[in-house]
């Protein structure tokens, strides 16, 4: 009796480190816990805003996990998350044409490559600075501007921790540990 216990421990002792080893040292496991939904239309708007795919994937995966037809609680639509009146900017700065709030939260198309363009607004904005591209786009261009002319924030990673914003805070956080990983996972992700 007590060796049919102890066999039945140590095969469960062996599975669980089987599945440790999977989990640290797989990348396929990996990339089933970190998939990049959508990939060609997160391609074709990284590739048409000179944009890094791996940061759209990981901004799309932090608003919406990759999922279509969310409104946020503050009135946020679409797989990106953006705000109506943003959405109205885009489409009229961008010269979207005929952009529906309806069709910008039922199409990931739409969503991801007005997404896209903003990205790249916000890109030309904060001249490359990945992290103050992500904080502007969770808390507003205004707001990241004003941080980083009054000396709150010096837009730098290190000392992300000096936002203001919580929420901003975390999700700067959230969004380049996902970017990070998703380079990792997907490094031909978005190669020409």
């Amino acid at each position: 009796m007590l060796k049919k216990v102890l066999k039945k421990r140590v095969l469960l002792f062996l599975v669980i480190v089987l599945l440790v080893m999977l989990y640290l040292k797989s990348d396929w496991m990996n990339r089933w816990m970190y998939p990049i939904h959508y990939q060609s239309d997160i391609q074709i708007s990284s590739v048409n805003y000179g944009l890094d795919p791996h940061l759209v994937a990981a901004i799309i995966r932090v608003e919406t996990n990759f999922s279509n037809n969310k409104v946020s609680k503050k009135g946020a639509i679409g797989m990106m998350q953006l705000m109506p009146d943003t959405a109205d900017w885009i489409a009229e700065k961008g010269k979207f044409t005929k952009i529906s709030h309806n069709a910008i939260a039922s199409r990931a198309d739409i969503s991801i490559e007005m997404g896209a363009w903003y990205l790249n607004s916000l890109q030309q904005q904060f001249k490359g600075n990945t992290y103050a591209i992500v904080a502007a786009y969770n808390a507003g261009p205004g707001t990241v501007n004003r941080w980083l002319s009054d000396g709150t924030w010096d837009g730098k990673m290190e000392t992300v921790n000096q936002l203001p914003y919580g929420e901003t805070r975390h999700y700067v956080q959230r969004v380049i540990y996902y970017y990070n990983k998703y380079k990792k996972l997907y490094p031909d992700f978005g190669a020409k």
